[in-house]
């Protein structure tokens, strides 16, 4: 018989006593790493833990940053109402001078032309006049220079005189409004019983019901 490894010029295998071949070695190594990939829950786990961890720390990044981004808007905001409240705070006096001349019928002509388009630019950058007759006092928004008695029109202390109107920017008060005011009337007030009670100087109370 005619030995095929003879005439290809090849020697048999020789393997030896108590060895594998590599096809034998290599089924081995996968039957290893099968065994330690059944047992591998621990690694699993340590594996979900790491990611929720992560997902913690950059949720916790992301929160930082947009409270970051938050308080530098504000800050440049701010910035930006100081700039023009310092710009226009001197200008509040100029609009004085030509409230006043357009009370007195002296704007006419080429000064009503100026005086509107200076109103218009100052509403635009968000200068915004306030203070009408009427209006409520308050405290936060005017000052009173004057309580020029009492008005029986009137429910609560009221703006009766506009001395100088106010300027606002935003939700912050430039200038106050310089006002008269009145307060409501302090007459008899009606008793419960039918009769009227009225104050003395003293501030007792006097009755004068009928007995």
């Amino acid at each position: 018989m005619t030995d095929p490894f003879a005439e290809q010029g090849e020697e048999p295998a020789v393997h030896a006593e108590g060895s594998f071949p590599d096809s034998a070695a290599e089924m081995a190594n996968e039957t290893e790493v099968e065994t330690e990939l059944a047992g591998g829950a621990p690694v699993v786990e340590d594996v979900d833990a790491r990611i929720v961890e992560l997902t913690n720390d950059l949720q916790r990044l992301q929160a930082e940053y947009v409270n970051y981004k938050r308080r530098v808007d504000r800050d440049r905001e701010l910035v930006k109402q100081n700039a023009t409240y310092a710009a226009l705070a001197p200008i509040t006096e100029v609009m004085d001078t030509i409230d006043r001349a357009r009370e007195h019928g002296e704007l006419e002509g080429g000064f009503q032309a100026v005086a509107d388009q200076l109103e218009r630019i100052l509403a635009r950058v968000g200068l915004v006049k306030f203070g009408e007759v009427g209006d409520a006092f308050d405290p936060a928004v005017h000052d009173a220079l004057s309580h020029i008695g009492e008005d029986p029109e009137v429910e609560v202390t009221t703006c009766k005189v506009i001395a100088k109107a106010g300027y606002k920017i935003g939700d912050r008060v430039v200038r106050a409004a310089q006002v008269l005011v009145v307060d409501p009337a302090s007459g008899p007030v009606e008793d419960v019983g039918g009769g009227t009670i009225e104050s003395n100087d003293t501030g007792t109370d006097i009755g004068n019901d009928e007995e």
